[in-house]
């Protein structure tokens, strides 16, 4: 495991996809942590997609596309191809370490290099993706990350969560397959535009729309015992918010993974990013305790 540390702030980072594996400040926990394998994507890097692709199948410049199925109880590739790659190290300081590694693999024709640093200061944490196509040709991609953050030492259901989204995103609920256009959040029962508490809430669902505030999207999750907002740059349109009940050594947890595409972008083409060959893509998120 790699370590970081900023006065009273710690984060530990897994080479071993390159995810986070834990955050604490004056020893008070941000993210749920594991003890040896990341269980449920657990701080999981999500490159050169996030999220699901239906029956990992796709199509560039009118070839057919196969990825590898990782998900084959519903048939679907899922999360890209670096979670469980063995990023090298770039630069290990104190307080920042940056990861690389290259993004190929079966069902990618365009092999890209994917980065990320983590930093942190007194502003909390700062996680930078870094994309570029090593390829020689154009190529869509996406990106997107799986931490759990928490709030503090607050058990999940005495915590309340706010999202930047203004839309939901209708899946099958066999596949997780959008089967429809998002629909305003203020016409379902998904609307977290205002804080709600998540005891009883049940979601693994895509939010769209998500609007910047000052210049950056802010989702916040607040409870008796702490409180954390995860912001993003605007790029990161979409957030997935994950509500399982049987987190290992915690039980209910929350993940809210930021997201530049939707689920099966790879098909519908919404939003995903498009790089020429030797262009680059850079974007942010982070974690900031809060008061």
């Amino acid at each position: 495991m790699l370590e970081i540390a900023h006065g009273a702030a710690r984060a530990v980072i897994a080479p071993n996809g390159a995810g986070l594996k834990s955050y604490e400040v004056n020893g008070v926990p941000y993210v749920e942590t594991y003890d040896d394998q990341p269980p449920m994507g657990s701080g999981a890097v999500l490159v050169p997609w996030p999220n699901r692709t239906a029956g990992g199948k796709w199509t560039l410049d009118g070839e057919e596309l196969q990825l590898e199925i990782g998900e084959p109880a519903r048939g679907n590739a899922i999360h890209g191809l670096v979670r469980h790659a063995i990023w090298g190290v770039v630069e290990h300081t104190g307080s920042l370490l940056s990861l690389e590694t290259p993004v190929a693999g079966l069902g990618w024709p365009v092999e890209l290099r994917t980065t990320i640093s983590y930093a942190l200061d007194e502003n909390g944490l700062t996680v930078s993706h870094g994309v570029t196509n090593v390829g020689d040709k154009r190529t869509p991609f996406g990106v997107g990350t799986h931490p759990y953050p928490r709030a503090g030492a607050s058990e999940t259901d005495e915590t309340s969560l706010s999202l930047a989204a203004t839309t939901v995103l209708p899946v099958d609920p066999g596949t997780m397959i959008p089967n429809g256009p998002p629909v305003p959040v203020g016409e379902t029962e998904y609307d977290f535009r205002v804080a709600r508490l998540l005891e009883g809430v049940r979601l693994d669902t895509a939010f769209g729309g998500c609007e910047p505030v000052d210049g950056l999207v802010r989702h916040v999750l607040r409870g008796p015992a702490g409180a954390v907002e995860m912001w993003a740059d605007p790029d990161f349109k979409w957030v997935q918010v994950y509500t399982p009940d049987d987190y290992p050594g915690r039980g209910r947890a929350v993940a809210i993974e930021p997201m530049t595409c939707p689920p099966d972008a790879l098909n519908s083409g919404v939003d995903l990013l498009w790089l020429e060959p030797g262009e680059s893509w850079a974007g942010r998120w982070g974690l900031r305790p809060l008061a």
